[in-house]
């Protein structure tokens, strides 16, 4: 989990440092955002302090209202050595008591131009990528028609060497070699390079590409949500492979489930082809369209009619 601070909020969104600019490096440690309504009616009980306060059109009505006594009193309170900061949306102007508690405990506020709805949104949805839960996987990822698709297998199989014939079939290269993953929801899971190689693929006897310098920006993207994995393993005579592709095998990654297809390896076997119908395929499914389906329903209704001649 990455170390989340003040400061990159100022540094990625349209956000202006107004007071307690001794605070700015305090770390946000929960991507829970807090809206101090009932805080302003002077009730601090369940007061969630160590989360971003968010101040509204509303809150800020209600603070404005209060004599001078319960407006520094709230401020105070609201400002405590642990509040990241408190952002105040709509451009509104802060009040000095707020600017003056926000100076003296160090507590950052940060005004924003855009609507509360909008600030809250974009706010939870970054906090929310910052604080996913990580991990990282041995494997390839790559855009296929939109559709991410992991490739995994065991060193040497190939899965570099399909992925550079990919990329030169027009479809982009994510990561090589090690794919982080970070679950931003229940159900999506979110698959990136680190920095260090990102753009990068190694083929045995030639090295290492920059895949970006060899092919263009078109040839590459920075993340891509993971919907399929090809698992790719060498062929076992011993082995019984799926041939009609009515069973669906899932692979858990974290707590989402990914349909996964094994494809033996052996000479002869265009990969990149069989992975990129694949990918086509899943988009089809999606789609409602069941190659498999429709074939053992053929295969059904052709079985019942030679019974119905029969009798």
């Amino acid at each position: 989990m990455q170390t989340v601070r003040t400061e990159d909020l100022l540094e990625n969104f349209n956000l202006t440092l107004v007071a307690g600019r001794d605070g700015v490096h305090r770390e946000i440690i929960t991507s829970d955002i807090s809206r101090p309504g009932i805080e302003m009616t002077g009730y601090f009980k369940y007061y969630p302090r160590e989360r971003l306060q968010l101040i509204g059109k509303t809150e800020m009505a209600y603070y404005l209202d209060l004599p001078d006594a319960a407006k520094k009193d709230r401020a105070e309170r609201l400002c405590t050595d642990i509040t990241p900061g408190i952002v105040v949306t709509r451009g509104m102007d802060i009040p000095e008591e707020m600017i003056e508690a926000a100076n003296n405990s160090g507590v950052p506020i940060l005004q924003s131009p855009r609507k509360t709805t909008r600030v809250i949104s974009r706010l939870t949805n970054y906090l929310e990528a910052k604080f996913a839960p990580f991990t990282a996987i041995h494997g390839v990822l790559v855009d296929i028609y939109g559709v991410g698709v992991l490739i995994t297998g065991q060193s040497g199989v190939g899965k570099s060497e399909t992925a550079l014939e990919l990329v030169k079939r027009g479809h982009r290269l994510v990561a090589d070699d090690s794919v982080e993953i970070r679950q931003e929801d229940y159900d999506t899971l979110i698959g990136n390079s680190p920095p260090l190689i990102e753009h990068l693929l190694e083929i045995r006897g030639l090295g290492i590409i920059n895949v970006m310098t060899l092919f263009g920006a078109g040839a590459v993207r920075s993340y891509k949500k993971i919907a399929m994995i090809m698992n790719l393993e060498t062929w076992d005579q011993k082995k019984q492979y799926d041939r009609l592709g009515l069973d669906e095998e899932t692979l858990k990654i974290m707590d989402v489930a990914i349909p996964k297809a094994t494809i033996p390896v052996r000479p002869g076997r265009n990969l990149a082809v069989i992975i990129e119908v694949a990918a086509m395929n899943f988009r089809l499914k999606r789609m409602g369209v069941n190659a498999a389906e429709e074939f053992s329903d053929r295969l059904t209704t052709m079985i019942e009619q030679e019974k119905d001649d029969k009798e």
